[in-house]
C-alpha cells in the first residue's frame, strides 16, 4: 500500500462539509486545519438545512495527552462529541495501584474550548469536580511566527486539577521532532484527522493527597491524541504506544487497527532519535483470550514485531443509551523489532506504553 506523505498546509473540510480528498495522507508535521469540524455544535443542534453540511451528531473532537513516569501515570482527556463532552482526569499510582480521578460527561456538548488547529489556541475545560489547560508556548524561530504553523515546537503546559489532586506539567517539543498526522477517510462524509505524537520529554510537579511528587526529567514522557472529524456511529480500534530509551537510542512507538482497515491509510509507525519510519501496511494484534487483557499481545507487519506485555488494565464502560463504550487500556512494556525502509534492524526492550481495544457507539 502506497500512503501519500502531505509536505503543505491544506484544509480537512470543504465548504459543503465534505472531506477534502487532497488531504488524505500522512505527514511529519500537523499540516491539516479542521476548521468546520463541530463549527454549529457547541451548545446546541445545528439547524435543519445546517444538517448535511454540519452533519450534527458526528463530529468528534478531542484532546488525549498521557504522561508517564517511572512511580504515576497521568492522563487527560478534553472532548467534544457533540451532544456530549467527556472530560477526565486520571492519576495511577505505579506501586500501589492507588487511582485519583474524576470523569464528567456533559449533555450536549459545552464548555469545551478546543481549537481548531493543533497549538492555535489554548484547551480549556472547566465543571464540576474538575479544571483542565493545555497551553502551548513557541520557542527559537517559532516564537515569532504563527504558533499553529507546521513545526509546532515548544513547551506544551498542562494543568490539571481535581479532588485530592493535581499537575503542572511542561512537554518539551523540538523543531525537528517528527509527529505522525494522518487522514484517514472512510467517505466523503465520514473521515478523522489525527495526530499522534510520541517520545516527547516531560517534567513537572504532581500532588496527591498533599505530597508533592517531581517528575523525574529523563524518565518521563508523554504522549499526544489530537483528534478531530466525522465518525460512522459504530467503530472499534485498536491504539498502542510507547516512548523511552533502549540501546542509547529514543524510541517512539506508535501502531493501530481496526478502524483505519479498508481506507488506504493507517496510523503506525516508530520514531527513532525524533525521526518518524512510516509503516503503510496493516497490523496484525493479537493477545489472549477475550477477557484477558493482562496477557502478551503481539502486534506484527510491514517490518515491525513487537510484544507488549501489560501490567495494568484501565477498564471503562459507559452506557447512556445513545453513548457506550468500552475500553480496555493496558499499560505495560514493549519490546521487538522495526526493519526499516533501507533495511536497517532497530531492536529496543523496555519501551513503557500502552496498547488498548475500544468498541464505541457514539
Amino acid at each position: 500500500m502506497i500512503e501519500r506523505e502531505l509536505s503543505n498546509e491544506v484544509a480537512l473540510v470543504q465548504d459543503d462539509g465534505s472531506l477534502n480528498f487532497n488531504a488524505v495522507g500522512w505527514a511529519r508535521r500537523p499540516l491539516v486545519d479542521t476548521v468546520g469540524i463541530g463549527s454549529t455544535s457547541s451548545g446546541g443542534i445545528a439547524s435543519r438545512l445546517k444538517w448535511k453540511q454540519h452533519r450534527w451528531g458526528r463530529n468528534k473532537r478531542w484532546e488525549y495527552w498521557n504522561i508517564m513516569t517511572p512511580t504515576h501515570i497521568l492522563a487527560v482527556v478534553v472532548s467534544s462529541l457533540d451532544y456530549a463532552a467527556v472530560n477526565e482526569v486520571w492519576i495511577f499510582d505505579r506501586n500501589t495501584e492507588q487511582v485519583w480521578t474524576e470523569s464528567v460527561t456533559t449533555l450536549p456538548s459545552r464548555g469545551v474550548q478546543l481549537p481548531a488547529r493543533l497549538g492555535a489556541g489554548p484547551i480549556r475545560v472547566t465543571t464540576k469536580g474538575l479544571d483542565i489547560e493545555i497551553t502551548h508556548e513557541p520557542s527559537g524561530a517559532n516564537a515569532s511566527t504563527d504558533s499553529a504553523g507546521a513545526n509546532y515546537a515548544g513547551t506544551i503546559t498542562i494543568r490539571a486539577k481535581i479532588n485530592n489532586a493535581s499537575f503542572e506539567i511542561q512537554v518539551d517539543r523540538a523543531v525537528n521532532h517528527d509527529c505522525l498526522a494522518v487522514v484517514v477517510p472512510w467517505n466523503e462524509h465520514t473521515y478523522q484527522y489525527t495526530v499522534k505524537d510520541v517520545a516527547l520529554p516531560a517534567r513537572g510537579t504532581l500532588i496527591v493527597d498533599g505530597i508533592k511528587h517531581e517528575l523525574p526529567e529523563g524518565e518521563s514522557w508523554a504522549i499526544l491524541d489530537h483528534g478531530r472529524g466525522r465518525w460512522p456511529y459504530d467503530v472499534r480500534w485498536n491504539w498502542g504506544a510507547g516512548s523511552g530509551v533502549s540501546a542509547g537510542r529514543t524510541i517512539g512507538i506508535q501502531v493501530g487497527g481496526q478502524w483505519t482497515r479498508g481506507t488506504g491509510s493507517t496510523e503506525n509507525g516508530v520514531l527513532v532519535d525524533g525521526h518518524l519510519h512510516k509503516i503503510s501496511e496493516e497490523l496484525t494484534w493479537s493477545h489472549g483470550l477475550p477477557d484477558d487483557w493482562r496477557s502478551p499481545w503481539t502486534i506484527v507487519g510491514g517490518g515491525f514485531e513487537a510484544t507488549f506485555t501489560p501490567f495494568y488494565d484501565k477498564v471503562t464502560r459507559t452506557n447512556l443509551g445513545l453513548l457506550a463504550g468500552s475500553t480496555d487500556q493496558c499499560f505495560g512494556t514493549w519490546s521487538g523489532d522495526l526493519v526499516t525502509a533501507s533495511s536497517e534492524r532497530i531492536s529496543f526492550e523496555g519501551i513503557e506504553g500502552f496498547a488498548e481495544e475500544v468498541h464505541n457507539r457514539w
